[in-house]
C-alpha cells in the first residue's frame, strides 16, 4: 500500500487550562480527499493550524513524503508551507492589491519569478478558478466566492502536494458556496490532495474518500462517508451526524 504523503501523529495543543488537541493522529495519501466533520470547538481548525505550523503544537510529529519536519527549522518550515497550501475561512486577501496582484505577490518574494513569470501564472490560475474576468478587481469589489477563489488561487500557484482548508464556505452566503465547491471539486477530480474541515454533507457525503469525526480534541471515529454517514459504530459519531442530515434535510 502506498505510503501517506501527510502523516500527523500525536498532536497536542493547549490555551491556558484548555485542552484543544489531546493527541491527534491522522494520514492521508496522495490525492485523497479527506474531510474533518465535527462540534465547533471539536479542535479541527487547530489541527490544521498545527500541521502547517501556523499554530506551534505543544507536542506531536509531521512527516511530508516520509519527511519529519521540525517547526524550528526556518528554512525547512519555509520551503515545507510552499507546500502545504491553506485556504482560510476569512480569505485572508491583501485588500489595498488587486485579485491579480494578492496571487503574484507570493511568487515573485517567495518563490523569486520575475514579474513577467508571476503575471502569466497568476493569470493561469485565476483563470483556472474562474476569475479571468475579475484579475483588476480589489477584494472590496469581489463577492465572498470570488475572495475565496482567489485565495485558492493563490495557494494553487505555489504548486502545493497538499492543500489545508479550514472551512472554506463558512462565510459565505448560501448562494455563493456552490462557486467555491466547484472549484474543489475540480481540484480533486484533478488528482490534489486535500484535508478539509467543513460542515457541507452533501459534498462530503459525495466527494470525500475519508470522514473523520472529531470531538474534544480527539478523533473519535473514521471511515468512509457511507459508513460515518450510514452505520457509524460511535454512539457520538451516530448522534451528531443524525442531527446534521437533519439539517441538511430540512434545509433542501
Amino acid at each position: 500500500m502506498e505510503e501517506p504523503i501527510l502523516k500527523v501523529e500525536g498532536i497536542k495543543k493547549r490555551y491556558g487550562k484548555k485542552e484543544i488537541l489531546r493527541g491527534t493522529s491522522l494520514s492521508i495519501r496522495r490525492g485523497e480527499l479527506k474531510i474533518l466533520i465535527g462540534p465547533s470547538g471539536a479542535g479541527k481548525s487547530t489541527l490544521l493550524q498545527c500541521i502547517n505550523f501556523l499554530v506551534r503544537p505543544d507536542a506531536g510529529r509531521v512527516w511530508l513524503e516520509g519527511k519529519e519536519i521540525h517547526h524550528a527549522q526556518g528554512r525547512e518550515l519555509h520551503h515545507y508551507r510552499q507546500q502545504v497550501g491553506m485556504i482560510f475561512q476569512d480569505f485572508n486577501l491583501f485588500d489595498h492589491l488587486t485579485a491579480l496582484r494578492n496571487v503574484e505577490i507570493a511568487l515573485v518574494k517567495v518563490r523569486r519569478m520575475s514579474r513577467n513569470e508571476a503575471h502569466d501564472r497568476a493569470m493561469a490560475e485565476l483563470e483556472r478558478v474562474g476569475l479571468g474576468d475579475h484579475v483588476q478587481k480589489y477584494p472590496a469589489q469581489l463577492s465572498g466566492g470570488q475572495k475565496q477563489r482567489v485565495s485558492i488561487a493563490r495557494a494553487l500557484a505555489m504548486d502545493p502536494k497538499v492543500m489545508l482548508l479550514d472551512e472554506p464556505t463558512s462565510a459565505l452566503d448560501p448562494e455563493l458556496i456552490g462557486e467555491v465547491l466547484a472549484v474543489i471539486r475540480d481540484l480533486g477530480e484533478l488528482g490534489m490532495t486535500m484535508l478539509m474541515a467543513t460542515h457541507q454533507i452533501a459534498f462530503a457525503q459525495a466527494l470525500a474518500n475519508e470522514i473523520v469525526f472529531m470531538e474534544d480534541g480527539l478523533i473519535v471515529e473514521a471511515g468512509p462517508p457511507e459508513k460515518i454517514f450510514g452505520c457509524a459504530e460511535n454512539e457520538r459519531t451516530r448522534e451528531f451526524c443524525s442531527k446534521v442530515m437533519e439539517l441538511y434535510t430540512d434545509n433542501r
